[in-house]
């Protein structure tokens, strides 16, 4: 959007040197020399892995100074996932999750998490961690919950296929219908909120279907939403866990049952 003032555009239209086009800024005429600012508001970065040692280098080196905290939710690894996080980054928190699933991982670090904003991100190397300030951006202007997506200008997908791009298009007509909303993409899984809201988001889900549950919940709730765009890379190494028609059926179920309506 042109957000350039039409006086400044045109030199045909340029008003004379002593017109007054609008009141004169004043250097904060009340600021006390002794005023500070607020402080800036911390940041908890979730991150669920499960037998992924060869991918935590590439994110955590990454991870920007605007973090505060990082938290792995480790979901048994039988590889050294734990060990490479460690000697990656020695401040970061180890967790251990409390049952099987993405869903209870994520539920165990929200609740470990200390900060005022809370940051949420896979750990095989799909999202970049460079990214995370744009999110803290709305957080920090007035929204509550703000989410990636990688169909609105500026993102985009490497890895996604034509199967679960036509389930995300369909689940996400769904989710636009049943709540009456405008999102442009749904199952993906780099999101942030305040973590003053982690009770109104109230999840339970257990499986991948809780990225679902967090915006259909957010929806319900009346938080303000923002959405900004997001690059999903290929997976760096390994096997994903996600399972696309499983899992797509797990998320519609969420979307149905959930709906304002029903409740």
């Amino acid at each position: 959007m042109n957000t350039s003032h039409p006086l400044t555009e045109h030199p045909s239209l340029t008003p004379p040197a002593d017109a007054h086009v609008g009141p004169v800024p004043t250097p904060h005429p009340q600021r006390r020399a002794g005023d500070r600012p607020p402080p800036r508001a911390t940041v908890s970065l979730v991150v669920p892995a499960r037998n992924e040692a060869r991918n935590i280098p590439w994110v955590f080196e990454q991870i920007p100074d605007c973090v505060d905290e990082v938290i792995l939710v480790d979901g048994d690894s039988v590889d050294c996932t734990v060990h490479m996080a460690t000697q990656c980054l020695p401040t970061v928190r180890h967790v251990e999750q409390s049952g099987p699933g993405k869903g209870n991982a994520l539920r165990t670090g929200f609740l470990s998490a200390t900060g005022d904003h809370v940051v949420m991100m896979d750990a095989d190397g799909s999202m970049l961690p460079g990214e995370i300030p744009h999110y803290l951006h709305f957080l920090d202007n007035g929204f509550d919950f703000v989410k990636g997506s990688r169909f609105i200008a500026g993102g985009g997908s490497l890895d996604i296929t034509r199967i679960r791009r036509l389930g995300n298009k369909a689940l996400l007509a769904a989710v636009n219908h049943l709540y009456d909303a405008k999102l442009t993409d749904l199952c993906y899984g780099f999101c942030a909120f305040r973590r003053d809201f982690l009770d109104d988001l109230d999840l339970h889900s257990s499986g991948f279907e809780i990225e679902t549950e967090m915006i259909a919940h957010a929806l319900r709730s009346g938080l303000r939403i923002a959405e900004v765009p997001s690059l999903e890379l290929p997976r760096r190494s390994g096997r994903s866990n996600l399972h696309a028609i499983s899992d797509g059926r797990r998320v519609l179920r969420t979307l149905l049952s959930e709906r304002p309506r029903k409740r």
